[in-house]
Parts: C-alpha cells; sequence; structure tokens
C-alpha cells in the first residue's frame, strides 16, 4: 500500500462511519441476542476521544467482533490478516466494515503506516499483539503495537476477552457462547530521544503484555505472563481516560 492509499484511507473513514455503526448494531442485536452472552467490564477505561489503541488477547474468531459490538462510545478500526480479506465471506465483512490488513508473514511497513496515520486522526485502532488466536492463553507477542503506540502518543487499553475459546462447543449444545470482555487500566508509553531499539520496543511490549495478563481474570489464560508478581512498569505511564487526547507530542 503507498503512502497516497493510506492517506486516501484515513481520509474516507467519516464516509464508511455509516456502515460501521450498522454492523456494530446488527452484532449487539442479533449476535448478542442469538450467539453470544457478553458481559462487558472496564468500559470506562475507554477515552472518549483521541488516539488509542485497544490491545486485545486472542482466543477465537469472534474476538474482534465481539469488542467491535462492546465498545458503543467510539467505533473501533480494527487491524485483521490478509487472509481474512481473501476469504469468501470473510472478506465480505472485511470489505463492508473496511477493516485495514496487515502481512503477518512480513514485517508490513503498510499496515505500520496505516495504524499510525488512524491513530494520528485520532481513531480508535484494534491489535492483537500476539499475531494470531491462542486459545490455550497468551503468547509472545510482536512489537507493533509499541511501535505504532509511541510514535503517535497513543493511549493503550489492555483489553481481555474471556471464554470465547469455547463458543463452537457450546454452539455444537445449541447454547449461546458467554463471553467477558474486560478492558483494563489504559497506558501511554514513555518515550526517549531519537528512535526506538528492537531491545527498547520489545521490554514495552513485556510490559504491555503484563498489563494484559492483570487485566484477564482467569489465571489459566495469562499464558506464559501467568507470573504477574513479576510485571513491571518502567516504560508505561498510567492514564486517567477522562482527561481526554493528549496535547504533548512524542519527540521522535
Amino acid at each position: 500500500m503507498t503512502s497516497v492509499s493510506i492517506q486516501d484511507y484515513v481520509a474516507r473513514q467519516e464516509r464508511v462511519a455509516w456502515r460501521r455503526r450498522f454492523i456494530r448494531w446488527l452484532t449487539r442485536t442479533v449476535g448478542y441476542s442469538l450467539l453470544v452472552k457478553i458481559h462487558e467490564v472496564g468500559l470506562e477505561n475507554i477515552p472518549p476521544s483521541g488516539p488509542a489503541v485497544i490491545m486485545m488477547n486472542h482466543l477465537s474468531l469472534l474476538d474482534p467482533v465481539i469488542c467491535i459490538g462492546s465498545i458503543q462510545s467510539r467505533l473501533v478500526i480494527p487491524m485483521t490478516k490478509v487472509e481474512n480479506a481473501r476469504s469468501p465471506v470473510l472478506g465480505l465483512l472485511v470489505w463492508m466494515y473496511d477493516a485495514y490488513t496487515v502481512d503477518r508473514d512480513a514485517v508490513d511497513r503498510s499496515a505500520l503506516l496505516n495504524s499510525i496515520e488512524l491513530l494520528k486522526s485520532g481513531q480508535l485502532i484494534l491489535i492483537a499483539p500476539e499475531g494470531t488466536r491462542h486459545p490455550e492463553g497468551l503468547a509472545e507477542p510482536k512489537d507493533g503495537v509499541a511501535y505504532v503506540a509511541a510514535k503517535a502518543n497513543a493511549v493503550v487499553v489492555p483489553t481481555a476477552l474471556t471464554g470465547s475459546q469455547d463458543f463452537k462447543e457450546r454452539w455444537k449444545r445449541l447454547r449461546r457462547a458467554e463471553v467477558w470482555v474486560t478492558f483494563g487500566r489504559p497506558f501511554r508509553f514513555k518515550t526517549l530521544e531519537g528512535r526506538l531499539t528492537r531491545e527498547q520496543r520489545a521490554a514495552m511490549m513485556r510490559e504491555a503484555m503484563y498489563q494484559l495478563a492483570l487485566t484477564q481474570p482467569d489465571p489459566s489464560l495469562r499464558g506464559v505472563y501467568r507470573d504477574v508478581e513479576n510485571a513491571t512498569t518502567e516504560w508505561l505511564e498510567f492514564v486517567d481516560p477522562r482527561n481526554g487526547p493528549p496535547n504533548a507530542q512524542p519527540s521522535f
């Protein structure tokens, strides 16, 4: 994707907002009534405006749709793997919602630039830092969230899903999947003069993933971050989401 097409994508967000509102309404009225029973916790932790990242764990195919449906105060723009856009069924949903794609098999600079420009325009985006589903619990992440959030001085909201990994088994018994969506304590990454090194981004993501683990109410789903007593916050600055978007800009 070229820089011009990225600019075009960011510019058309208002034009596709009605489609996203319709899909969110459909998710809540049909999906939540017939397919999934949702428990939402911590919605007050989502900033009402300004650049923000929903950083979610990934247990099942339903997770992005559940997050989109749960957040009614703002529209969520999800990053999705490019394979979904090529699928006959999922591709239609990706097109209708106008999600943007990422190639997980490469360093996808277009996806990173898309994320940064969306954030700089004040949007709320959704990223699963692990890059793929891990129903067994949290796994090691990629460092994309740290890179784009630090570049755009965005707030990060750790978001833990619990129970969505069981939806297929429950549907087989004609029962709704029961899912908890927990929005944790929001934070920003502390930034430094100059470029962040790979080691610094890795340290940021380690601390961010521990915040995601602390947000996860089911200890069995904390995975490799189950030892939450080892969580540190050297790179994190916790924020009050009611204060609105920051005035300060990152220094790099």
